[in-house]
């Protein structure tokens, strides 16, 4: 069996992530952590939810020097959400002497500059707040050791081709590039091509397609039915954590008052709402604090949670990279997930594309009926019918999910919180009287853990 000590990984790494759970690479972590130690330009294809922040985080902190008075790495994020994330897991196995900046948008500027004052070995940014402290004089690249690109694909997709081609150019020329992105797309293999030297690819999974582990569905609807439609598939799921996706933030902000005057428990996350309400959002749908997401494509990019049961497409993806991204929120850490797609008759075009682009076949639901939800959910998804004891046993299994890469500390106060919450949940539920046959999207439905092939 492979470990990351034959990896290369030093026994203080290792340490560190033993107490957190960890003792066996990840198939990615396999397969990059030897190049990269050893000095190439990797491109790596992946999905979400593999391991690509320690296939690259691992490498780098190991080969930081300690007294270097510049920067020594740096990961650049196409949201602000990713890169606090991928900053909280480099916090955790980096030396004591290293100092990381997260740099983004919507912070104090003059509470990051401060931060600037200390001897940074990483940086964490998103392209636009980067550039803006490049062109002011307070981030220097040019004895750069390792630049990443987390997400590639996504980060252009968004626009940001001409951003991260000015972050190239200005970082030192004989750094390390590393590129992870679940699809390679022509704009990849440019970059690749333009400013990387012999880079070598490595693929993870076999095709660029949606994980096995999610099952995919796809309903028709008109615009006008998708609201009842989706509370009708929220309703007969009954999701122990969903994500539901909208094409615009009106569109996010109209569903999630729909859905709260319906008795739901969801939250909205788009990028009008102020950077400290959108770590709030996140924080609390991470401690299940509410079952139901309302989210824009752009500010679910950092969502990397085990244990996201559902993904719904309230609006259809723009194309199948969108679509990869967006159901890649579930089927995570070897968990089952559903995703389910709404599209209207003029979608039906996009979703042929995204079907025939991906080499796959979305099986089509029928319409779901207010008077026999039931019955149609249990004819249409055979693994989310609910038995005796299931609510316990289901929520057992989340936490263990959940909480695969926590250390034991984290997982005895987790498990304490979502009990807590239930309990809370539950105990409204006896108390509000009329309001208690109000739906809730609780959190009673987790997938099985699917079968290693």
């Amino acid at each position: 069996m492979t470990d990351f000590k034959s990896l290369g990984i030093n026994d203080n790494a290792i340490n560190l992530l033993r107490n957190r759970g960890i003792i066996e690479p990840s198939p990615i972590q396999k397969m990059v952590i030897p190049s990269i130690l050893e000095g190439k330009d990797v491109i790596a294809q992946a999905q979400t939810g593999t391991g690509k922040t320690y296939a690259f985080a691992l490498p780098i902190v190991q080969k930081l020097k300690k007294d270097a008075d510049y920067i020594q790495a740096l990961i650049v994020s196409p949201t602000r959400e990713l890169a606090i994330q991928i900053a909280a897991e480099i916090e955790k196995v980096k030396p004591d002497y290293a100092e990381v900046l997260t740099a983004y948008g919507g912070q104090d500027v003059e509470k990051q500059l401060h931060r600037m004052k200390d001897n940074i070995s990483i940086v964490v940014a998103t392209p636009g707040r980067l550039i803006d402290y490049m062109k002011r004089g307070h981030i220097k690249l040019d004895r750069l050791k390792v630049l990443v690109l987390d997400e590639a694909d996504q980060m252009l997709h968004i626009g940001f081709l001409e951003e991260v081609k000015y972050i190239m150019r200005k970082s030192a020329a004989n750094r390390q590039t590393l590129m992870f992105s679940a699809t390679i797309s022509d704009n990849i293999k440019m970059l690749a091509k333009k400013y990387m030297k012999e880079a070598e690819y490595i693929t993870a999974e076999k095709k660029q397609g949606p994980a096995v582990t999610v099952k995919q569905f796809s309903m028709h609807s008109t615009d006008r039915a998708k609201q009842g439609t989706l509370m009708s598939l929220i309703t007969s799921f009954n999701p122990y954590m969903a994500v539901v996706f909208c094409r615009t933030k009106r569109r996010v902000s109209k569903l999630y008052e729909v859905l709260r005057n319906n008795g739901f428990e969801c939250r909205e996350l788009h990028g009008d709402l102020s950077q400290a309400k959108r770590e709030q959002v996140m924080k609390d749908f991470r401690n299940v604090k509410f079952p139901i997401l309302i989210a824009t494509d752009v500010a679910a990019r950092g969502l990397d949670i085990d244990g996201i049961s559902h993904v719904f497409n309230y609006d259809i993806p723009a194309d199948a990279e969108s679509y990869v991204h967006r159901i890649g929120r579930t089927g995570r850490a070897g968990l089952e997930g559903f995703a389910i797609t709404l599209y209207t008759s003029d979608d039906r075009q996009t979703l042929d594309m995204i079907e025939d682009e991906l080499g796959i076949r979305i099986e089509k639901m029928q319409q779901l009926k207010k008077t026999d939800d039931k019955k149609v959910q249990e004819k249409k998804a055979p693994d989310s019918k609910r038995k005796t004891g299931f609510r316990a046993a289901q929520k057992a299994k989340a936490v263990q999910g959940r909480k695969k890469q926590s250390s034991n500390e984290d997982k005895k106060q987790d498990s304490g919180k979502r009990n807590s919450n239930s309990g809370t949940r539950q105990e409204k539920g006896r108390t509000n009287g009329s309001n208690a046959s109000r739906h809730t999207g609780s959190a009673v439905y987790k997938p099985k853990r699917s079968k290693k092939k």
